[in-house]
C-alpha cells in the first residue's frame, strides 16, 4: 500500500475536459461530486466507495466505473485529478497516494487528523508538483476574501485579540454492534485504525452523532467547523504560512464522555466545550474561544473591529468595510459574469513547464467558485486559493487547540519546527496506525 505510483498528469488543450475521480461520494463528497460533474471544463470517469452500492448509484448519472479500492482507480491513465472526501482517518493516505500517482487534489477540510499527517501531504505535493486544493471554501467567497484581506491590510490597525466560537473536542465510541449493510466492507472503512463494531450512527459523519464526533476518526467540531473559522483567522492575520507560538486552557477539566448508545451531540459539545482555549501569535495577537461565529472570528484593532462569518462581513464603525467591500464584490460578480460566458471555451495562461506548479496568482479569480479555481489552478499550474500549506497551517491550529485540552498544559509552540515544548505534547503529532494502512515511508 506505501509503493508509489508513476503515472504522468495530462497536459491539456484549451478545450480538454479534466478527468475526475472521487473518492467517498457520500454526504460531502456527493455535493462535491455535483459541483464538478456540472463544469463543462471536467468529466467525471471514476468513483471509488467502501460501500459499493451508494458507489453504483452515484456513478449512473455520469455512466462513472466503480472500485472498492481506490488505489486500483487510481491507475487509470483517464483520471487527471481526484477529489476525496472521505472520513478524516482516511484522507492523508488518499491524497499522498494520489499525488504518487501523479493526480491533482482537491481534499476536504480538515485537510488532516494529526500535524504529521499535513507535513508529509505539503512534501508530497511539491515533490511530484500537484495543484493541491484544500475545501475551505470560504476563501472564495468575495465577503471573506475581502474581508481578510481588509483586516490583514490594515483597516482595523494591528489586531489585538480576537473571538472565535468555542468549538468542541471529540469524545470517545462505544456505541453497540449492529448489521453490517450488503456490500459495506466496513473493515476497510475503519482503516488505519482499529476495527470497532458497525453502527449506523457511527458510520454517517453526522447522525447521533456520528464518525465526526468520536475519536480516533475526526478531531470533533474543533476540526469540523473549527477548520474554517481559524482559515479565516489565519488568512486575516496573514498567517498563512506559519501559526501561534503558544496554547493554553483555562479554568476547568477536560473530561470526555464514552457514547454507549445513540443520542445527538449535544451533550457530548457541552461537556466537550470544557474547558476553554487560548492561542498567542508571535505578533501578541490572543485568540479567545468564546461567543464569536461559528465560520470566522471577530477583530478587534486599534481603530475598531471587523467580524467575519461564513458570506458576511462586518464593520464597527460600519463604514470601514462597508463601502469597499460593497464595490469589491460588485466587481467581482462582474467578473463572473464575464467568466460564464466564456467558460465553455477557457484560454489558460500559459505554464512555464508543463505538469509544475507555479507560484500563487496575486489575484484569484473570485466569482467562479471554489472548484471553479481548482480547475483554473489545474490548466495554469498555479496555486489556488487554498493551496496545500494553507490547508495544514490552518488544521495545525485545530490540532493545537484539541492537544492543549488533551494535555491541559499551557504548550509552547514551534511553527517552523512544528514542535512542542513538551514531550508529553508531542505524542499527539501523530498516531498508531493499523497495517497495512501506515503512511508511507517515502513520499
Amino acid at each position: 500500500m506505501a509503493a508509489p505510483y508513476v503515472v504522468p498528469s495530462s497536459v491539456f488543450g484549451a478545450n480538454e475536459r479534466i478527468g475526475i475521480a472521487v473518492i467517498g461520494p457520500g454526504r460531502q463528497g456527493g455535493g462535491l461530486l455535483a459541483s464538478a460533474g456540472k463544469s463543462p471544463q471536467a468529466r467525471i470517469v471514476a468513483l471509488a466507495d467502501v460501500n459499493l452500492p451508494r458507489a453504483r448509484k452515484a456513478a449512473e448519472k455520469y455512466k462513472a466505473e466503480v472500485y472498492k479500492d481506490y488505489r486500483k482507480m487510481l491507475e487509470r491513465k483517464d483520471v487527471d485529478a481526484v477529489i476525496t472526501a472521505t472520513p478524516e482517518h482516511w484522507r492523508a493516505l488518499t491524497c499522498i497516494h494520489a499525488c504518487q500517482a501523479g493526480k491533482d487534489v482537491y481534499a476536504e477540510k480538515p485537510m488532516t487528523l494529526t500535524i504529521r499527517e499535513g507535513r508529509l501531504m505539503v512534501e508530497a505535493v511539491r515533490k511530484y508538483k500537484r495543484v493541491f486544493q484544500c475545501g475551505s471554501q470560504q476563501r472564495s467567497q468575495p465577503e471573506n476574501y475581502f474581508g481578510c484581506k481588509m483586516v490583514r491590510e490594515g483597516i482595523i490597525g494591528k489586531v489585538e485579540r480576537v473571538i472565535a466560537f468555542n468549538y468542541p473536542s471529540p469524545w470517545e465510541c462505544g456505541l453497540p454492534a449492529q448489521p453490517i449493510p450488503d456490500e459495506l466492507d466496513w473493515d476497510l472503512w475503519c482503516g488505519p485504525t482499529e476495527p470497532v463494531p458497525f453502527n449506523a450512527d457511527l458510520y454517517a459523519p453526522r447522525a447521533k452523532p456520528g464518525w465526526l464526533s468520536f475519536r480516533p476518526y475526526s478531531g470533533g467540531e474543533m476540526t469540523g467547523w473549527g477548520a474554517h473559522g481559524f482559515d479565516q483567522i489565519q488568512c486575516a492575520l496573514g498567517m498563512d504560512d506559519t501559526g501561534p507560538v503558544e496554547v493554553w486552557v483555562g479554568d476547568g477539566k477536560f473530561e470526555p464522555p464514552t457514547y454507549t448508545a445513540s443520542e445527538t451531540s449535544a451533550r457530548g459539545n457541552k461537556i466537550c466545550s470544557v474547558p476553554q482555549v487560548f492561542f498567542r501569535y508571535a505578533t501578541g495577537t490572543v485568540v479567545e474561544l468564546a461567543n464569536g461565529p461559528r465560520g470566522g472570528g471577530v477583530f478587534f484593532g486599534e481603530k475598531g473591529k471587523v467580524t467575519i462569518d461564513r458570506g458576511r462581513c462586518s464593520s464597527d464603525p460600519v463604514d470601514f468595510v462597508a463601502g469597499p467591500l460593497k464595490k469589491a464584490i460588485a466587481e467581482v460578480r462582474e467578473q463572473a459574469k464575464a467568466r460564464k460566458s466564456s467558460v465553455e471555451d477557457p484560454t489558460p495562461p500559459p505554464s512555464p513547464v508543463p505538469g509544475q506548479a507555479a507560484p500563487s496568482a496575486p489575484t484569484p479569480a473570485l466569482g467562479g467558485g471554489h472548484m471553479q479555481n481548482w480547475f483554473d489552478c489545474i490548466r495554469s499550474r498555479q496555486k489556488p486559493i487554498a493551496d496545500v500549506e494553507i490547508g495544514h497551517r490552518s488544521a495545525t491550529v485545530c490540532h493545537l487547540c484539541n492537544i492543549a485540552h488533551w494535555t491541559g498544559k499551557r504548550l509552547k509552540w514551534d511553527p517552523v519546527k512544528e514542535r512542542f515544548d513538551d514531550a508529553d505534547a508531542n505524542k499527539y503529532l501523530d498516531r498508531v496506525r493499523r497495517k497495512p494502512y501506515e503512511l508511507p515511508q517515502t513520499i
